[in-house]
């Protein structure tokens, strides 16, 4: 089974945004191994200068590495990331593991993005849109088009 680890910067706070995680992570269960691990976020002071939110994302990118396996395939989200729509990103995961991985590490992070270390690290970058989402609610958003994705390689149905 393919084991699947979701790895994000800060905690979900909001009860609402915790259940429907839950609820996606139980439904995921069928199709692979999931793992979500959450680092610690850094508080951004208010005008916070370009410096000091560089410093701030090379902390959260610290954490964020030293949870990634060596043999991990890892995708990151990121603005500028490629966009798949539901469709191909099933593909996207349908043909990895004939590629020989058996580790996908999807990466979200913080309300400042990620650091550039973490993008280099990263096998792709996707983008979920040009909008941009509160990291919190993109866990969620990311675990339902994971969910989805399992049905379509699956040949299940799944509300349009």
């Amino acid at each position: 089974m393919l084991k699947v680890t979701l790895i994000t910067v800060g905690k979900v706070k909001e009860q609402y945004l915790r259940d429907g995680i839950a609820e996606y992570s139980k439904r995921l269960g069928r199709y692979c191994k999931l793992e979500i691990l959450d680092v610690k976020d850094e508080k951004t002071p208010d005008g916070a200068s370009d410096v000091v939110e560089t410093q701030i994302k090379k902390k959260e990118a610290d954490r964020i590495m030293a949870l990634i396996p060596d043999d991990s395939y890892v995708l990151s989200l990121a603005i500028e990331g490629k966009q798949f729509d539901s469709v191909e990103f099933a593909d996207k995961i349908d043909k990895l593991p004939g590629r020989g991985v058996s580790h996908l590490v999807f990466i979200i992070g913080g309300s400042l993005g990620l650091h550039d270390i973490i993008k280099s690290k990263s096998d792709e970058l996707i983008s979920f849109s040009k909008m941009t989402f509160p990291h919190q609610l993109m866990q969620l958003i990311f675990l339902e088009q994971l969910y989805r994705g399992f049905r379509i390689i699956n040949k299940e149905p799944y509300h349009k």
